[in-house]
């Protein structure tokens, strides 16, 4: 192959992202394992893993990818139908020198794309833009690699079960039709108490909702079969197993920062004093929680490798993001494995009293928005978000631009990023009072409209 241009629109911050037969192409598996092998080539290594979720669309990237690895000289292990948090783990168990997983995520199913490791950290930002000229270039390693599979299943099942310490509850587990299903019916099997699983069955048309656990509506589902079942609990999965949702036995969604909270609680007892990150979208009650146990919170960005990273600078146990990434470091490996979370999720409410709803009423109280995600042209949305900041610098604002620009008033706060993974701005708004939240929702309608976006309509 000589030299391959991607669209514009898949090279991302973490990861690569496009909509199949639109911005991502079967030949676009190929050049990138072809760019991915030769750096890991040129890095020394020698072999890496492979994994896929359950889409469509899967199974021909996969083969494809593949044989462009292969043909920069490399071992490649397939380790076949998984989670995304089960490739991760492979790259560890058979200390390889990278892994990609090709998977849309939480995206609709006519998505794909390709989360990457490089050695046993996380391939993103620069690293993948590298890898986008070295293909550009036609600049690839050349040599004969070989293909075989290994299924490293239940060694991920026996190793989840590692740190159970738990309590007896009954929950309701929905993977939502994502890959991690098979997992989840593997892990309840040996977990106390009585587990109550839907949408196990692997399929990438998602029949019976979208897999995005931080979408309301997404969990509905979930809280019928918790009413049903007179369950302690509900805990849902995104399309490829490594974002987790949660809803108590009275059916209200326990967030992502509320679930950091539960979980910093249980560890900061073991580590007192420890760091824990969570990203720009999390409420400050979260961050305010973390420095009354004793931790001491760190404000980062939001994206799964950006966070990654950030752990291992600071040598952080414990991180997590409002969209349901949880990453632990104590114990665990450091990256966004779903399932892991559930389980010590479970261990942090049994060691709190064992009752969710009752950890989740002792938060402090916050009036807020949702994750409000809407539409904006893949490149006008860092645009925006640069013109919104550049105004408010103009006026004076206190602000984070950490991550977009998150503006602290005497009412509380209001963000605005970009997202790296889909054409959208995503905002949030949280204050003390309704009225607070009123005048922060004006305030973000009116930094929009100066940029000549139009709010959505439930802001």
């Amino acid at each position: 192959m000589s030299g391959y241009n991607f669209h514009h629109t898949v090279l991302r911050e973490y990861d690569v992202r496009g909509i199949v037969g639109e911005t991502l192409f079967p030949s676009d598996a190929e050049a990138l394992g072809k760019a991915f092998g030769t750096h890991v080539r040129r890095a020394g290594g020698t072999r890496v893993c492979v994994g896929y979720d359950g889409r469509v669309s899967s199974p021909e990237m996969a083969e494809n990818l593949m044989a462009g690895l292969a043909s920069t000289g490399l071992e490649v292990i397939n380790i076949g139908l998984a989670g995304t948090p089960m490739l991760y783990y492979s790259v560890f168990e058979l200390d390889s020198d990278g892994g990609i997983m090709i998977t849309g995520s939480h995206n609709p199913p006519n998505y794909n794309g390709f989360k990457m490791m490089l050695g046993k950290k996380p391939c993103f930002g620069e690293a993948i833009q590298a890898l986008g000229k070295t293909a550009e270039a036609g600049d690839f390693e050349v040599g004969e690699g070989s293909t075989r599979e290994e299924d490293v299943f239940d060694r991920y099942i026996d190793r989840l079960m590692r740190d159970v310490d738990m309590d007896s509850f009954k929950v309701v587990w929905d993977p939502a039709n994502g890959s991690l299903g098979p997992a989840v019916e593997a892990v309840v099997k040996r977990l106390p108490g009585e587990h109550i699983v839907i949408n196990a069955k692997v399929d990438g048309t998602f029949p019976n909702h979208h897999a995005d656990p931080t979408v309301e509506e997404n969990l509905e589902q979930l809280k019928l079969a918790v009413a049903k079942h007179g369950a302690d609990m509900g805990l849902s999965f995104d399309g490829d197993g490594d974002r987790i949702g949660a809803i108590d036995a009275q059916g209200r969604v326990v967030w992502g920062d509320q679930m950091l909270a539960i979980l910093g609680g249980d560890l900061l007892r073991e580590l007192p004093g420890a760091p824990i990150i969570a990203d720009v979208k999390a409420s400050q009650a979260l961050f305010d929680r973390i420095g009354e146990l004793g931790g001491e919170p760190i404000m980062w960005k939001t994206g799964h490798s950006l966070i990654k990273a950030k752990m291992v600078e600071l040598e952080a146990p414990l991180a997590g993001e409002m969209s349901g990434h949880i990453f632990f470091k104590h114990k665990f490996y450091g990256h966004d494995d779903a399932l892991y979370a559930a389980i010590r999720f479970l261990n942090a409410i049994s060691k709190q009293g064992g009752d969710l709803a009752a950890l989740k009423d002792g938060l402090p109280a916050a009036i807020n928005t949702p994750e409000l995600r809407f539409d904006c042209d893949d490149v006008r949305k860092f645009t925006v978000v640069e013109e919104v900041k550049a105004r408010l610098e103009e006026a004076g604002a206190d602000m984070s631009t950490v991550d977009g620009v998150r503006v602290q008033t005497a009412d509380g706060w209001w963000l605005l990023r970009a997202s790296n993974t889909q054409a959208v701005l995503v905002a949030r708004c949280e204050a003390s009072s309704d009225a607070g939240l009123a005048r922060l929702k004006v305030a973000l309608v009116e930094a929009l409209a100066a940029s000549g976006v139009e709010a959505p309509s439930d802001l």
